[in-house]
């Protein structure tokens, strides 16, 4: 059998090492007490007050009135973003595999948002590099619209927002994407914002309203027919 020798120097350092390590955890907060978005550990204040005289800026820096549209679109796609996590709540309820869609759309809602906000009369080439917009998602949209729709009846009908909760706050998201769409669309055509952005936004609601019909046919849901009233 092997002996080991330690020797007193190394043993009074193994002895002290965890009242060093217990009096160190005292005094110094975990990282993960910390800010990772300033590196402080206060984190900073939610209102800035640039904004009480009306004015916002944009990422290149201008400074523009509230109701200019540019802010008037960022407010639209803000607010589908909204309804469209409202509507995903609904959908993980009910336990529909479709959510992590969701989330993609809602986190590229974020670039359509950079998009806009980085008009191209003033923005410098490095703007321009990191808030352009890819066309994949324009892609992902039509994927998934292609895949809901082979499981889909056909449509033969003009069809009402119903279907269960889900299947109405995704028709609910899809009518605030119209908006969104009809506020950006000036935008694009003035050459401010990429044309894609426009039609990630149309695509988008196609994909809503495709979406929505599903949730109802996973949910066993009635849609509501559209009739001429008598």
């Amino acid at each position: 059998m092997t002996s080991v020798i330690i020797k007193p120097a190394l043993l009074r350092c193994l002895l002290r090492t965890p009242r060093i390590i217990s009096e160190y955890r005292k005094k110094t907060p975990l990282i993960l007490d910390r800010s990772y978005a300033t590196g402080e550990e206060r984190s900073p204040k939610i209102y800035t007050k640039t904004g009480d005289k009306g004015f916002s800026s944009t990422f290149t820096g201008e400074r523009r009135p509230k109701e200019d549209h540019i802010f008037e679109a960022l407010g639209n796609t803000d607010e589908l973003s909204s309804v469209i996590g409202l509507a995903r709540e609904f959908c993980l309820d009910k336990g529909h595999m479709f959510t992590g869609q969701l989330d993609k759309i809602q986190c590229v809602l974020q670039d359509v948002g950079s998009n806009i906000a980085t008009p191209r009369s003033s923005a410098r080439e490095s703007h321009r590099q990191r808030t352009k917009f890819t066309p994949q998602a324009i892609t992902d949209l039509e994927t998934w619209i292609d895949n809901f729709t082979e499981e889909l009846p056909p449509l033969n009908n003009f069809i009402l927002p119903s279907g269960g909760k889900s299947s109405a706050a995704l028709h609910l998201a899809r009518t605030v994407c119209r908006r969104a769409e009809r506020s950006v669309a000036p935008i694009v055509r003035s050459g401010e914002a990429d044309p894609d952005v426009a039609k990630f936004l149309n695509r988008l609601s196609d994909y809503l309203f495709t979406v929505a019909r599903y949730a109802a046919m996973k949910e066993a849901k009635e849609e509501k027919i559209y009739r001429r009233p008598e």
